[in-house]
Protein backbone atom coordinates (compact mmCIF):
# COMPACT_ATOMS: atom_id res chain seq x y z
CA UNK A 1 0.00 0.00 0.00
CA UNK A 2 1.41 3.50 -1.16
CA UNK A 3 1.60 5.65 1.81
CA UNK A 4 -0.14 8.81 2.21
CA UNK A 5 2.83 11.61 2.29
CA UNK A 6 0.93 13.21 5.19
CA UNK A 7 0.23 10.41 7.11
CA UNK A 8 1.89 10.95 11.07
CA UNK A 9 4.94 8.98 12.08
CA UNK A 10 6.64 9.01 15.18
CA UNK A 11 10.28 8.67 14.45
CA UNK A 12 11.83 8.77 18.10
CA UNK A 13 11.76 8.75 21.52
CA UNK A 14 14.59 9.37 24.71
CA UNK A 15 14.36 9.51 28.18
CA UNK A 16 16.77 10.38 30.73
CA UNK A 17 17.01 9.78 34.81
CA UNK A 18 19.23 12.62 36.25
CA UNK A 19 19.79 10.46 39.25
CA UNK A 20 20.87 12.81 41.94
CA UNK A 21 20.25 10.11 44.43
CA UNK A 22 23.31 8.58 43.46
CA UNK A 23 25.33 11.79 42.92
CA UNK A 24 24.09 12.89 40.04
CA UNK A 25 24.25 16.80 40.10
CA UNK A 26 21.34 18.89 39.54
CA UNK A 27 19.55 19.84 35.63
CA UNK A 28 17.09 22.08 35.50
CA UNK A 29 14.28 20.87 33.60
CA UNK A 30 14.35 22.67 30.08
CA UNK A 31 17.57 20.72 30.37
CA UNK A 32 16.39 17.82 30.79
CA UNK A 33 13.73 17.77 28.41
CA UNK A 34 16.73 19.36 25.88
CA UNK A 35 18.71 16.12 26.24
CA UNK A 36 15.69 13.55 26.21
CA UNK A 37 15.20 14.90 22.45
CA UNK A 38 18.74 14.63 22.16
CA UNK A 39 18.64 11.06 22.86
CA UNK A 40 14.99 11.08 20.78
CA UNK A 41 17.31 12.47 17.74
CA UNK A 42 19.45 9.35 17.84
CA UNK A 43 16.88 6.83 18.65
CA UNK A 44 15.04 7.98 15.30
CA UNK A 45 19.05 7.36 13.51
CA UNK A 46 19.22 11.13 12.46
CA UNK A 47 20.93 12.99 14.99
CA UNK A 48 20.97 16.53 15.85
CA UNK A 49 20.14 18.29 12.44
CA UNK A 50 16.61 16.64 12.93
CA UNK A 51 15.55 18.69 15.73
CA UNK A 52 17.01 21.70 14.39
CA UNK A 53 14.34 21.35 11.51
CA UNK A 54 11.21 21.38 13.61
CA UNK A 55 8.44 23.71 12.85
CA UNK A 56 6.79 23.71 16.63
CA UNK A 57 8.13 22.33 20.04
CA UNK A 58 5.93 21.69 22.62
CA UNK A 59 5.97 20.76 26.78
CA UNK A 60 3.88 19.64 28.93
CA UNK A 61 3.05 21.75 31.48
CA UNK A 62 5.66 21.06 34.64
CA UNK A 63 5.02 21.58 38.51
CA UNK A 64 9.05 22.21 39.25
CA UNK A 65 9.93 25.42 38.10
CA UNK A 66 7.88 28.01 36.17
CA UNK A 67 8.97 29.84 32.62
CA UNK A 68 7.47 32.10 30.92
CA UNK A 69 8.16 30.07 27.50
CA UNK A 70 9.89 26.82 28.01
CA UNK A 71 9.09 25.35 24.57
CA UNK A 72 11.22 28.17 23.71
CA UNK A 73 13.59 27.81 25.39
CA UNK A 74 14.10 24.13 24.88
CA UNK A 75 13.93 25.06 21.05
CA UNK A 76 17.19 27.06 21.67
CA UNK A 77 19.16 24.30 23.60
CA UNK A 78 18.66 21.47 20.81
CA UNK A 79 19.07 24.87 17.76
CA UNK A 80 15.83 25.23 16.51
CA UNK A 81 13.96 28.01 15.32
CA UNK A 82 10.04 26.86 15.50
CA UNK A 83 7.04 29.20 14.03
CA UNK A 84 5.12 27.62 17.27
CA UNK A 85 6.03 26.81 20.82
CA UNK A 86 3.47 25.57 22.63
CA UNK A 87 2.78 24.44 26.82
CA UNK A 88 0.11 22.25 27.91
CA UNK A 89 -2.31 22.51 30.22
CA UNK A 90 -1.93 20.61 33.56
CA UNK A 91 -3.08 17.05 33.58
CA UNK A 92 -1.35 13.40 33.15
CA UNK A 93 -3.04 12.90 29.73
CA UNK A 94 -1.71 16.01 27.72
CA UNK A 95 1.64 13.84 26.22
CA UNK A 96 -0.91 11.87 24.42
CA UNK A 97 -3.47 14.69 24.19
CA UNK A 98 -0.43 16.72 22.66
CA UNK A 99 0.60 13.47 20.64
CA UNK A 100 -2.93 13.38 18.73
CA UNK A 101 -2.78 17.34 18.25
CA UNK A 102 0.75 16.46 16.65
CA UNK A 103 -0.86 13.85 14.60
CA UNK A 104 -4.21 15.81 13.25
CA UNK A 105 -2.05 18.59 12.38
CA UNK A 106 0.32 17.03 10.31
CA UNK A 107 -1.99 15.04 8.47
CA UNK A 108 -3.54 18.49 7.65
CA UNK A 109 -0.49 20.25 6.35
CA UNK A 110 -0.33 23.17 9.03
CA UNK A 111 2.63 21.04 11.12
CA UNK A 112 6.04 19.15 9.68
CA UNK A 113 7.82 18.46 12.29
CA UNK A 114 7.18 18.62 16.19
CA UNK A 115 9.12 18.19 19.07
CA UNK A 116 7.57 16.84 22.30
CA UNK A 117 8.27 16.03 25.93
CA UNK A 118 8.60 17.28 29.51
CA UNK A 119 10.41 16.77 32.87
CA UNK A 120 10.26 17.54 36.46
CA UNK A 121 13.16 17.43 38.31
CA UNK A 122 11.48 17.16 42.02
CA UNK A 123 13.79 15.71 43.77
CA UNK A 124 16.17 18.36 43.14
CA UNK A 125 13.81 20.85 44.04
CA UNK A 126 12.69 19.12 47.36
CA UNK A 127 16.60 18.80 47.66
CA UNK A 128 17.67 21.69 47.65
CA UNK A 129 15.52 24.11 47.95
CA UNK A 130 14.42 25.20 44.76
CA UNK A 131 15.34 26.84 41.68
CA UNK A 132 17.06 29.66 42.17
CA UNK A 133 19.24 28.73 44.53
CA UNK A 134 20.46 26.15 41.79
CA UNK A 135 20.48 29.01 39.37
CA UNK A 136 17.54 27.51 37.14
CA UNK A 137 16.45 30.04 34.31
CA UNK A 138 14.73 32.82 35.11
CA UNK A 139 12.29 34.34 32.08
CA UNK A 140 11.89 38.15 32.12
CA UNK A 141 8.21 39.08 32.35
CA UNK A 142 8.37 40.49 28.95
CA UNK A 143 9.26 37.31 27.55
CA UNK A 144 6.45 36.31 25.01
CA UNK A 145 4.84 33.46 26.77
CA UNK A 146 4.17 29.96 25.10
CA UNK A 147 1.11 29.49 23.19
CA UNK A 148 -1.10 27.00 25.38
CA UNK A 149 -2.73 24.11 23.63
CA UNK A 150 -6.10 24.39 25.92
CA UNK A 151 -7.16 26.02 29.33
CA UNK A 152 -7.15 24.47 32.39
CA UNK A 153 -10.29 23.70 34.13
CA UNK A 154 -11.17 23.63 38.11
CA UNK A 155 -11.60 19.69 39.28
CA UNK A 156 -12.47 20.42 42.72
CA UNK A 157 -16.12 21.75 43.63
CA UNK A 158 -16.22 24.31 46.44
CA UNK A 159 -17.96 21.75 47.99
CA UNK A 160 -14.99 19.19 48.50
CA UNK A 161 -12.53 21.96 49.49
CA UNK A 162 -14.54 23.02 52.05
CA UNK A 163 -14.58 19.47 53.41
CA UNK A 164 -10.60 18.93 52.83
CA UNK A 165 -11.42 16.22 49.74
CA UNK A 166 -8.84 17.27 47.61
CA UNK A 167 -5.85 15.41 47.24
CA UNK A 168 -5.21 12.35 45.01
CA UNK A 169 -3.85 10.18 47.84
CA UNK A 170 -7.35 10.91 49.43
CA UNK A 171 -9.74 10.27 46.39
CA UNK A 172 -8.06 7.22 44.53
CA UNK A 173 -8.44 5.16 47.49
CA UNK A 174 -11.95 5.82 47.57
CA UNK A 175 -12.08 4.48 44.18
CA UNK A 176 -10.32 1.69 45.60
CA UNK A 177 -12.46 0.95 47.94
CA UNK A 178 -15.84 1.42 45.72
CA UNK A 179 -14.38 -1.01 43.09
CA UNK A 180 -13.71 -3.59 45.91
CA UNK A 181 -16.93 -3.53 47.47
CA UNK A 182 -18.49 -3.66 43.38
CA UNK A 183 -15.98 -6.87 42.89
CA UNK A 184 -17.57 -8.21 46.41
CA UNK A 185 -13.97 -8.64 47.93
CA UNK A 186 -13.08 -8.56 51.26
CA UNK A 187 -10.68 -5.84 52.16
CA UNK A 188 -8.02 -7.94 52.89
CA UNK A 189 -8.89 -9.82 49.89
CA UNK A 190 -8.72 -7.08 47.57
CA UNK A 191 -5.05 -6.16 49.26
CA UNK A 192 -3.74 -9.43 48.28
CA UNK A 193 -5.03 -8.80 44.71
CA UNK A 194 -3.91 -5.56 44.47
CA UNK A 195 -0.38 -6.38 45.94
CA UNK A 196 0.22 -8.97 43.10
CA UNK A 197 -0.67 -6.68 40.67
CA UNK A 198 1.96 -4.27 41.99
CA UNK A 199 4.11 -6.75 42.52
CA UNK A 200 3.90 -7.68 38.79
CA UNK A 201 4.58 -3.70 38.02
CA UNK A 202 7.92 -3.84 39.86
CA UNK A 203 9.16 -6.44 37.63
CA UNK A 204 8.42 -4.80 34.69
CA UNK A 205 10.57 -1.78 36.75
CA UNK A 206 13.27 -3.79 36.85
CA UNK A 207 13.77 -4.35 33.74
CA UNK A 208 13.40 -0.91 32.56
CA UNK A 209 16.59 0.86 32.58
CA UNK A 210 14.92 3.90 32.43
CA UNK A 211 13.34 3.24 35.64
CA UNK A 212 13.94 4.72 38.59
CA UNK A 213 12.69 2.03 40.82
CA UNK A 214 15.03 -0.67 40.30
CA UNK A 215 13.89 -3.50 42.51
CA UNK A 216 11.17 -6.05 41.95
CA UNK A 217 8.95 -6.59 45.24
CA UNK A 218 7.19 -9.60 46.19
CA UNK A 219 3.18 -8.92 46.78
CA UNK A 220 4.23 -9.10 50.60
CA UNK A 221 6.36 -6.10 50.26
CA UNK A 222 4.06 -4.16 48.88
CA UNK A 223 1.01 -4.60 50.73
CA UNK A 224 2.96 -4.49 54.50
CA UNK A 225 3.66 -1.43 56.02
CA UNK A 226 7.67 -0.73 57.21
CA UNK A 227 9.97 2.22 57.78
CA UNK A 228 10.49 2.53 54.04
CA UNK A 229 6.95 1.75 52.64
CA UNK A 230 4.30 3.13 55.69
CA UNK A 231 0.61 3.64 55.20
CA UNK A 232 -0.47 7.14 53.17
CA UNK A 233 -4.43 7.19 53.14
CA UNK A 234 -5.27 3.28 54.36
CA UNK A 235 -5.66 1.03 52.45
CA UNK A 236 -2.53 2.41 49.98
CA UNK A 237 1.11 1.99 51.46
CA UNK A 238 3.54 4.17 50.02
CA UNK A 239 4.28 1.94 46.65
CA UNK A 240 0.78 2.26 46.29
CA UNK A 241 1.12 6.23 45.17
CA UNK A 242 2.84 7.99 42.55
CA UNK A 243 6.55 8.71 43.13
CA UNK A 244 6.77 11.67 42.21
CA UNK A 245 10.14 12.60 43.79
CA UNK A 246 12.59 11.97 40.65
CA UNK A 247 14.53 14.16 37.93
CA UNK A 248 13.11 12.49 34.86
CA UNK A 249 12.61 13.93 31.19
CA UNK A 250 11.23 12.28 28.08
CA UNK A 251 10.32 13.19 24.30
CA UNK A 252 9.43 12.19 21.53
CA UNK A 253 9.83 13.15 17.62
CA UNK A 254 6.22 13.48 15.35
CA UNK A 255 6.48 14.16 11.81
CA UNK A 256 5.23 12.91 7.87
CA UNK A 257 6.17 9.86 5.87
CA UNK A 258 7.01 12.61 3.83
CA UNK A 259 9.56 14.38 5.58
CA UNK A 260 10.76 11.28 7.40
CA UNK A 261 11.86 9.85 3.93
CA UNK A 262 13.82 12.90 2.84
CA UNK A 263 15.50 13.44 6.43
CA UNK A 264 16.43 10.05 5.61
CA UNK A 265 15.31 8.29 8.65
CA UNK A 266 15.61 4.45 8.75
CA UNK A 267 11.74 2.88 8.13
CA UNK A 268 12.41 0.72 10.66
CA UNK A 269 12.63 3.46 13.23
CA UNK A 270 8.70 4.29 12.18
CA UNK A 271 6.28 4.00 14.68
CA UNK A 272 2.68 5.06 13.05
CA UNK A 273 0.07 6.16 15.65
CA UNK A 274 -3.27 4.60 14.18
CA UNK A 275 -6.08 5.93 16.16
CA UNK A 276 -6.71 8.52 19.50
CA UNK A 277 -9.93 9.15 21.53
CA UNK A 278 -10.48 11.39 24.58
CA UNK A 279 -12.92 12.06 26.87
CA UNK A 280 -13.48 13.23 30.74
CA UNK A 281 -15.69 11.78 33.42
CA UNK A 282 -17.43 14.51 35.67
CA UNK A 283 -15.50 16.96 36.20
CA UNK A 284 -16.35 16.97 39.73
CA UNK A 285 -15.89 13.43 41.63
CA UNK A 286 -18.70 14.72 43.79
CA UNK A 287 -21.27 14.57 40.89
CA UNK A 288 -20.44 11.30 39.47
CA UNK A 289 -22.75 8.44 39.18
CA UNK A 290 -20.58 6.14 41.17
CA UNK A 291 -16.84 5.94 41.98
CA UNK A 292 -16.28 2.16 40.74
CA UNK A 293 -15.98 2.63 37.26
CA UNK A 294 -14.72 5.74 34.34
CA UNK A 295 -17.66 5.55 31.83
CA UNK A 296 -15.09 8.43 29.66
CA UNK A 297 -12.81 5.41 28.89
CA UNK A 298 -15.25 2.76 28.61
CA UNK A 299 -16.68 4.76 25.22
CA UNK A 300 -13.25 6.42 24.48
CA UNK A 301 -12.20 2.23 24.03
CA UNK A 302 -15.24 1.46 22.35
CA UNK A 303 -14.91 4.62 19.73
CA UNK A 304 -11.09 3.81 19.37
CA UNK A 305 -11.12 0.08 18.33
CA UNK A 306 -13.99 0.98 16.18
CA UNK A 307 -11.88 3.84 14.63
CA UNK A 308 -9.36 0.79 13.37
CA UNK A 309 -11.56 -1.81 13.26
CA UNK A 310 -9.57 -3.97 16.08
CA UNK A 311 -10.55 -5.37 19.52
CA UNK A 312 -8.79 -5.31 22.64
CA UNK A 313 -7.54 -8.92 21.95
CA UNK A 314 -5.70 -7.56 19.31
CA UNK A 315 -3.21 -5.63 21.34
CA UNK A 316 -0.48 -6.97 22.26
CA UNK A 317 0.93 -5.01 24.54
CA UNK A 318 -0.32 -2.12 27.17
CA UNK A 319 0.67 0.72 29.25
CA UNK A 320 -2.33 1.60 31.08
CA UNK A 321 -2.20 5.03 33.75
CA UNK A 322 -1.13 3.33 36.97
CA UNK A 323 -0.40 6.65 39.79
CA UNK A 324 -2.39 4.30 42.02
CA UNK A 325 -3.45 0.63 41.82
CA UNK A 326 -7.18 1.78 41.28
CA UNK A 327 -6.98 3.65 38.06
CA UNK A 328 -5.04 0.21 35.81
CA UNK A 329 -7.55 -1.82 37.93
CA UNK A 330 -10.78 0.59 36.69
CA UNK A 331 -9.33 0.72 33.19
CA UNK A 332 -8.81 -2.59 32.47
CA UNK A 333 -12.22 -3.50 33.43
CA UNK A 334 -14.08 -0.70 31.32
CA UNK A 335 -11.39 -2.02 28.64
CA UNK A 336 -12.27 -5.47 29.25
CA UNK A 337 -8.76 -6.69 29.80
CA UNK A 338 -7.72 -8.90 32.30
CA UNK A 339 -5.28 -7.88 35.13
CA UNK A 340 -3.67 -10.67 35.79
CA UNK A 341 -2.47 -12.38 32.31
CA UNK A 342 1.07 -12.99 32.30
CA UNK A 343 2.03 -12.77 28.45
CA UNK A 344 0.54 -9.27 28.52
CA UNK A 345 1.30 -7.12 31.36
CA UNK A 346 -0.72 -3.72 31.88
CA UNK A 347 2.56 -1.65 32.11
CA UNK A 348 5.92 -1.51 29.57
CA UNK A 349 7.57 0.89 32.14
CA UNK A 350 6.87 -0.55 35.43
CA UNK A 351 4.07 2.39 35.99
CA UNK A 352 4.40 5.64 38.29
CA UNK A 353 5.34 4.10 41.57
CA UNK A 354 8.47 2.20 40.25
CA UNK A 355 9.50 3.59 36.91
CA UNK A 356 8.86 7.04 38.20
CA UNK A 357 5.98 9.63 38.49
CA UNK A 358 7.46 13.05 37.15
CA UNK A 359 3.72 14.76 37.53
CA UNK A 360 1.52 15.64 34.33
CA UNK A 361 5.22 13.99 32.20
CA UNK A 362 4.66 10.12 32.86
CA UNK A 363 2.82 9.62 29.60
CA UNK A 364 5.79 10.59 27.65
CA UNK A 365 7.83 7.96 29.31
CA UNK A 366 5.37 5.65 28.33
CA UNK A 367 5.33 6.56 24.81
CA UNK A 368 9.09 6.52 24.10
CA UNK A 369 9.16 2.68 26.14
CA UNK A 370 6.33 1.94 23.89
CA UNK A 371 8.38 2.84 20.91
CA UNK A 372 11.10 0.28 21.37
CA UNK A 373 8.52 -2.25 22.76
CA UNK A 374 6.76 -2.08 19.22
CA UNK A 375 9.83 -2.21 17.29
CA UNK A 376 11.37 -5.29 19.14
CA UNK A 377 7.89 -6.74 18.13
CA UNK A 378 7.28 -5.83 14.12
CA UNK A 379 3.55 -5.89 13.24
CA UNK A 380 2.38 -5.39 16.87
CA UNK A 381 -0.28 -3.44 18.01
CA UNK A 382 0.16 -1.01 21.37
CA UNK A 383 -2.04 0.57 23.38
CA UNK A 384 -1.54 3.56 25.66
CA UNK A 385 -3.74 4.91 28.16
CA UNK A 386 -3.46 8.64 29.78
CA UNK A 387 -4.83 9.68 32.60
CA UNK A 388 -5.46 13.18 34.18
CA UNK A 389 -6.33 14.96 37.21
CA UNK A 390 -9.59 12.00 39.41
CA UNK A 391 -9.09 9.34 37.16
CA UNK A 392 -10.67 12.48 34.79
CA UNK A 393 -9.53 13.32 31.75
CA UNK A 394 -8.47 10.69 29.44
CA UNK A 395 -6.86 9.69 26.09
CA UNK A 396 -6.01 6.63 24.58
CA UNK A 397 -4.10 6.12 21.63
CA UNK A 398 -3.30 2.73 19.82
CA UNK A 399 0.31 2.58 17.98
CA UNK A 400 2.07 -0.20 15.46
CA UNK A 401 5.11 -0.54 12.89
CA UNK A 402 2.74 -1.23 10.26
CA UNK A 403 0.68 1.40 9.09
CA UNK A 404 -2.77 2.15 10.03
CA UNK A 405 -5.38 -0.03 8.12
CA UNK A 406 -7.09 2.65 6.89
CA UNK A 407 -4.38 4.34 5.55
CA UNK A 408 -4.76 7.72 8.22
CA UNK A 409 -4.41 8.69 11.68
CA UNK A 410 -8.11 8.84 13.05
CA UNK A 411 -8.98 10.57 16.01
CA UNK A 412 -12.57 11.39 17.82
CA UNK A 413 -14.02 12.56 20.68
CA UNK A 414 -16.81 10.82 22.83
CA UNK A 415 -17.14 13.75 24.80
CA UNK A 416 -21.22 13.87 24.73
CA UNK A 417 -22.08 10.59 25.10
CA UNK A 418 -20.46 11.10 28.20
CA UNK A 419 -22.02 14.41 29.43
CA UNK A 420 -25.10 12.53 28.55
CA UNK A 421 -24.91 9.87 31.72
CA UNK A 422 -26.26 10.30 34.73
CA UNK A 423 -24.61 12.32 37.48
CA UNK A 424 -25.28 12.68 41.37
CA UNK A 425 -26.06 16.16 43.15
CA UNK A 426 -23.77 17.19 45.74
CA UNK A 427 -25.30 17.78 49.17
CA UNK A 428 -24.07 21.32 50.64
CA UNK A 429 -26.87 22.17 52.11
CA UNK A 430 -27.25 19.58 54.72
CA UNK A 431 -29.34 21.37 58.20
CA UNK A 432 -28.52 21.65 61.96
CA UNK A 433 -30.19 17.99 62.66
CA UNK A 434 -27.36 16.75 59.94
CA UNK A 435 -28.46 13.67 57.01
CA UNK A 436 -28.67 10.00 56.90
CA UNK A 437 -27.35 7.73 54.28
CA UNK A 438 -24.91 4.52 53.74
CA UNK A 439 -20.96 4.29 53.19
CA UNK A 440 -19.98 4.27 49.70
CA UNK A 441 -16.26 4.53 50.46
CA UNK A 442 -14.13 5.31 52.68
CA UNK A 443 -10.49 6.27 53.69
CA UNK A 444 -8.08 7.30 56.20
CA UNK A 445 -4.80 9.07 55.75
CA UNK A 446 -2.26 8.78 57.77
CA UNK A 447 0.83 10.29 59.99
CA UNK A 448 4.46 10.24 58.83
CA UNK A 449 4.98 7.71 61.73
CA UNK A 450 2.13 5.23 60.68
CA UNK A 451 -0.66 6.84 62.67
CA UNK A 452 -4.14 7.07 61.76
CA UNK A 453 -5.17 11.27 61.53
CA UNK A 454 -8.19 11.26 60.06
CA UNK A 455 -10.82 9.58 57.72
CA UNK A 456 -12.49 10.65 54.83
CA UNK A 457 -16.00 9.03 53.74
CA UNK A 458 -18.45 9.68 50.26
CA UNK A 459 -22.14 9.35 52.08
CA UNK A 460 -25.14 8.67 49.68
CA UNK A 461 -27.73 10.35 51.32
CA UNK A 462 -31.21 8.82 51.68
CA UNK A 463 -32.43 11.12 49.16
CA UNK A 464 -29.73 9.69 46.04
CA UNK A 465 -26.89 12.80 46.93
CA UNK A 466 -23.25 12.51 47.75
CA UNK A 467 -22.32 14.04 51.04
CA UNK A 468 -18.46 14.23 52.13
CA UNK A 469 -18.02 13.37 55.74
CA UNK A 470 -14.97 13.60 57.98
CA UNK A 471 -13.88 12.21 61.39
CA UNK A 472 -11.01 12.03 63.85
CA UNK A 473 -12.44 9.23 65.85
CA UNK A 474 -12.62 5.87 65.67
CA UNK A 475 -9.82 5.23 63.22
CA UNK A 476 -8.05 2.35 64.52
CA UNK A 477 -11.45 0.66 63.65
CA UNK A 478 -11.93 2.13 60.42
CA UNK A 479 -8.62 0.30 59.21
CA UNK A 480 -9.14 -3.14 60.76
CA UNK A 481 -10.51 -4.49 57.41
CA UNK A 482 -13.81 -4.68 59.04
CA UNK A 483 -16.49 -3.82 56.01
CA UNK A 484 -18.09 -0.21 56.10
CA UNK A 485 -19.36 0.25 53.04
CA UNK A 486 -23.56 0.39 53.46
CA UNK A 487 -23.60 0.64 56.82
CA UNK A 488 -25.59 3.35 57.71
CA UNK A 489 -24.06 7.14 58.54
CA UNK A 490 -25.22 10.40 59.01
CA UNK A 491 -22.74 13.69 57.93
CA UNK A 492 -23.77 17.09 59.94
CA UNK A 493 -23.96 20.39 58.75
CA UNK A 494 -19.92 20.82 59.39
CA UNK A 495 -19.16 17.46 57.68
CA UNK A 496 -18.74 15.58 60.85
CA UNK A 497 -19.05 11.91 60.08
CA UNK A 498 -20.80 9.63 62.03
CA UNK A 499 -21.32 5.96 61.74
Amino acid sequence: MALDPRLPVVVGGGQWSNRIDRGASPVEPVDLIAEALRRAADDAGAGPDLLAGADAVWVVAMLTWRYGNPSALVAARVGATPRDTAVSPVGGNEPQALLAQACRDIAAGTRDLVLIGGAEAWRSRSTFGGGRELGWTEQSPDDVPARRTGEDVALNHTGEISRGVVMPTQIYPLFEQAYRHRLGRSVDEHLDHVARLWSRFSEVAAGNPHAWVQKAMTPEEVRTPSESNRWISWPYTKVMNANNAVDQGAGFIVTSVERARALGIPEDRWVFPWAATAAHDHYFVSHRHDLASSPAIRLAGRSLFSLVDRGVDDVAHVDLYSCFPSAVQVAADELGLPVDDPARPLTVTGGLSFAGGPWNNYVSHSIATMLGVLREDPGSLGLVTANGGYLTKHVLGLWSTEPPPSGEFRWASVQDEVDALPARGLAEDIGPSGATGTVEAWSVAHSRDNTPERAIAAVLLDDGRRAWGATEEGLDALVSGEELIGRPAKVSATGDLSL
